[in-house]
């Protein structure tokens, strides 16, 4: 049975419903990803979360929500002392920002239960991680996972990495940048977005970010760039797929998130590249037509496996 776990947070996420009114949801750069990849995966592959929660209400109803959408969350580490991080979206012409409560976030001490963590990467035929996994980890416990890695792996696993840069969630952009390019270089394939490489690396062009993350050591990379040319890099061999023009943008929320996730579980089907990358675009182009971060299964026009 072929399996994705996903390392990161999963947020409780508040949107507009109307004037003073707030829609509760649930999402995570992470989790967004293995929503989509579990949109597409067959039944019998297996998706599964790790992070950690709180004993409180809303850590259960989290649990709940993940594992009746078919995303595992078996032996989630949760301490008493701690609760899910919360956001709000602000949208301005399909454009959003946020506002986060995060400080205690129970994901922040996932580390302090290491062993659960292992167990669960020895048995991924994917390791998926993210940027914002790394930042919200304390240094210590960030190169404790960078570290465990590859060593805790099958040999026949591969290690997925978007970037995902949020400056605002680093206090050093030194290290930032360290972590990033150390993570990269232990990853097989890695997910950037431009935007955020060219403001953080300040690459010239797609192709740039993809060479540099080949010179790390990555042999497969996919810069997303918006509504331009998707870039793919594999074997040393430079491709650009266009991306379909999107009139009706609602919100742009989650964009790269469902395009990582439809990609790889393209992949694990064993779709053509091109193939990919065309599913890819489709999930994408329908999440940004949708308020929120996590289109309901039943509104997706994707067909699995």
């Amino acid at each position: 049975m072929t399996s994705i776990l996903g390392i990161g947070e999963c947020m409780v996420e508040l949107s507009s419903a109307g004037t003073g009114l707030w829609r509760q949801g649930f999402s995570g750069d992470v989790f967004n990803a293995l929503w989509y990849a579990r949109a597409i995966m067959p039944d019998d592959c297996s998706v599964a979360f790790h992070t950690a929660l709180g004993t409180d209400p809303l850590s259960d109803q989290l649990i709940d929500f993940a594992q009746s959408a078919g995303i595992n969350c078996d032996n989630t580490p949760r301490f008493e002392d701690r609760r899910p991080g919360l956001y709000s979206i602000h949208l301005n012409d399909g454009e959003r920002s946020f506002t986060y409560w995060r400080d205690t976030s129970a994901a922040r001490v996932m580390m302090n239960d290491a062993q659960t963590l292992w167990d669960k990467i020895e048995n991924a035929d994917i390791i998926y991680f993210s940027g914002i996994t790394l930042a919200i980890l304390p240094e210590e416990d960030c190169q404790l996972l960078l570290e465990n890695l590859r060593p805790r792996k099958k040999s026949t696993a591969s290690i997925v990495f978007d970037p995902n840069i949020r400056p605002h969630l680093w206090q050093d952009k030194e290290r930032m940048r360290a972590v990033i390019t150390q993570a990269a270089s232990l990853s097989d394939i890695v997910l950037p977005s431009f935007d955020d490489e060219i403001n953080t690396f300040g690459d010239a062009n797609p192709e740039v970010t993809a060479r540099r993350y080949e010179a790390l050591g990555a042999g497969h990379v996919v810069v997303k760039n918006g509504p331009e040319n998707t870039v793919h890099l594999q074997d040393g061999k430079i491709t650009e797929f266009p991306v379909a023009a999107i009139q009706d943008v609602i919100d742009t929320t989650a964009a790269g998130d469902s395009f990582n996730g439809a990609y790889l579980a393209a992949l694990l089907g064993g779709k053509r590249t091109q193939d990919a990358i065309h599913v890819a675009q489709q999930c994408a182009a329908q999440v940004i037509q949708t308020k929120g971060a996590l289109v309901p299964f039943s509104e997706l026009t994707l067909t699995k496996g």
